[in-house]
């Protein structure tokens, strides 16, 4: 999950974060360190952060 990344290379924090996605702090921080979240959980969190689901896995996409 490369959530932490994503969301300090836009500048934002975790309360930031927990504004744009209603997704709560204690979540973020948990995801944050261990790499893993509920589907819906991540759908929130890529809509917030304007990017895909497989961006924000960290799965790269070979054409």
């Amino acid at each position: 999950m490369e959530l932490k990344r994503i969301r300090t290379e836009r500048g934002l924090s975790v309360p930031a974060l927990v504004q744009l996605s209603g997704v709560p702090r204690r979540t973020i921080q948990d995801i944050e360190k261990s790499g893993e979240c509920k589907v819906s959980t991540a759908i929130l969190l890529a809509d917030a952060l304007d990017v895909s689901l497989d961006e924000l896995c960290g799965r790269k996409l070979v054409k």
